[in-house]
């Protein structure tokens, strides 16, 4: 196929050919010993000038810092948006799938057995370091996600008889499958994000508060189906309105999402082998340039610096410090509080209250998040007391959180406008400090190298397995926390509906 040259290009070409041949003839000035003319030195700084402006005009916002950024945003947006939309979608399927309000301590398990990812990931890297491509295991993890996330919007809804009962197999299935994407990502994204800046482990984090954030909007603007008890032949019978748009199309809204996060990282790919490509280009251009304009080295008034005369002390560092210690065990609780005891029994803290403080109270909190790891940006606290301080205000709410759990489906000021205001406050408050602790940690850690990056993760899948495998006994196989049934008075006090 023949190409069309047009005009423009014709001259762009000759003044390139122009260019090389004064490069020539400034070389064969230079190496036989003669000075320029000022034909030459002034074609010569125009060659220079245009080639940088070309350059620049090529790359420059494909090239630029904020382009990055947005990048390793939107890639980070995929580790954790499957879960967060799972999260933030409960009040909605809740009351559809027959799992009813033991829904969330599965859902907190299936989560924590998601683990088996990291845990692979980790005995590969002990037992073959160095040979475990993490580029090739996010580009399965990515795939793995957009395939289960377009069959979990088919068929989410689907429930199968087993041991006599039904279950809604479908919805658990796919879900695992996520969160085995999930938990992967904290053991493949994070150390991935160590061949950047540190400046960019804050952005991973925002990305991740994104995970929260979009899922949460979508499901501000889908809404709750409202509880109504209207009277049928004598008999009261609930009925939930209809939400906004069905949770079928919030299914395919994460879809989408997951596979934006895919090709961002696919972009984030072709940046890092064109910057390799244009590297040895770039030093040879340098070089070429220092010995076209400086035929002496700079000695700057005074003699020159040899390298022996250059000591650079390094000292061997271990990681296993007392303080590096303390930041993994404050993440681990952290994240056994925020990602398996309190999301296992929030359905019970929050749906006596109703089911739009129930909503509120979980996309609210998804929302505070995001906030959260945007001002961790630009406020890093360093302190290790301050740290424990936060850690410890944060457990105040976990703690009355938890109390109106056990007294489910009683729990203090039912009936009234300050009990649903104090649970999804609490709840806010709650995740918001929490997640601004996480990203803290994680910043610190960033800092101590690759390695301190991998045992962040595995920190925070620790942490969550644990959380999760301590509550699930408690809700489904031992009566500590009560559900109440709907349109019925169970308590003294009216309920909310």
């Amino acid at each position: 196929m023949t190409q069309t040259i047009t005009r423009g290009q014709r001259r762009q070409q000759k003044g390139r050919e122009l260019c090389e041949r004064v490069h020539h003839s400034s070389s064969y000035f230079r190496l036989n010993g003669k000075n320029q003319s000022p034909f030459h030195q002034t074609w010569h700084q125009h060659c220079v000038l245009l080639a940088g402006v070309s350059g620049a005009m090529s790359g420059s916002w494909w090239s630029s810092a904020a382009v990055t950024h947005g990048l390793v945003a939107l890639f980070a947006m995929g580790s954790w948006v499957s879960v967060n939309s799972l999260w933030v979608e409960l009040p909605v399927i809740v009351n559809v799938l027959p799992e009813g309000w033991n829904l969330p301590a599965y859902l907190s398990v299936l989560i924590a057995f998601g683990n088996v990812g990291p845990i692979a990931v980790t005995v590969t890297h002990h037992c073959a370091p160095g040979r475990l491509n993490e580029r090739l295991v996010i580009h399965c993890v990515q795939a793995l996600a957009v395939v289960a996330s377009a069959l979990l919007a088919v068929f989410w809804s689907h429930t199968v008889t087993i041991a006599g009962g039904e279950r809604s197999l479908f919805f658990l299935l796919f879900t695992f499958v996520l969160s085995l994407v999930c938990c992967t990502s904290n053991v493949t994204f994070l150390p991935f994000m160590f061949s950047y800046p540190s400046q960019y482990i804050r952005t991973f984090f925002i990305g991740q508060g994104f995970s929260a954030l979009f899922p949460c909007i979508v499901a501000l603007g889908q809404g709750v189906g409202k509880l109504q008890c209207p009277t049928v032949n004598g008999t009261v019978k609930p009925e939930y309105l209809k939400e906004n748009f069905p949770a079928q199309n919030f299914f395919w809204f994460l879809c989408v999402m997951l596979s934006i996060s895919a090709l961002s990282f696919q972009a984030l790919m072709q940046r890092q082998t064109k910057s390799q490509e244009n590297a040895p280009q770039q030093e040879a251009d340098n070089a070429a340039a220092k010995n076209g304009e400086e035929t002496h080295p700079l000695h700057n008034g005074g003699t020159p610096v040899s390298e022996d005369q250059v000591q650079v002390e390094e000292q061997p560092q271990t990681f296993w410090t007392r303080r590096n210690i303390y930041l993994l065990s404050l993440l681990a609780v952290s994240n056994a509080l925020t990602n398996g005891v309190l999301p296992s029994v929030q359905s019970f803290s929050c749906l006596p209250y109703g089911p739009v403080t129930f909503h509120l109270s979980v996309v609210l909190g998804n929302i505070a998040n995001p906030l959260a790891c945007f001002l961790a940006m630009f406020v890093v606290l360093r302190s290790s007391t301050g740290l424990g301080l936060l850690s410890l205000a944060g457990g105040v709410f976990a703690a009355y959180l938890m109390a109106l759990a056990v007294l489910s489906p009683c729990p203090p000021l039912l009936g009234t406008s300050a009990g649903v205001a104090l649970v999804v406050i609490s709840g806010i408050i709650f995740t918001g400090l929490y997640s601004y602790l996480k990203v803290v940690i994680g910043t610190l850690l960033h800092e101590a190298g690759h390695a301190a990056l991998l045992w962040c993760g595995i920190s925070i899948q620790a942490g969550s397995l644990i959380g999760a495998l301590t509550m699930f006994p408690l809700v489904n196989v031992y009566p500590v926390f009560k559900r109440a049934q709907e349109c019925v008075n169970n308590c003294t006090s009216p309920h909310i509906t």
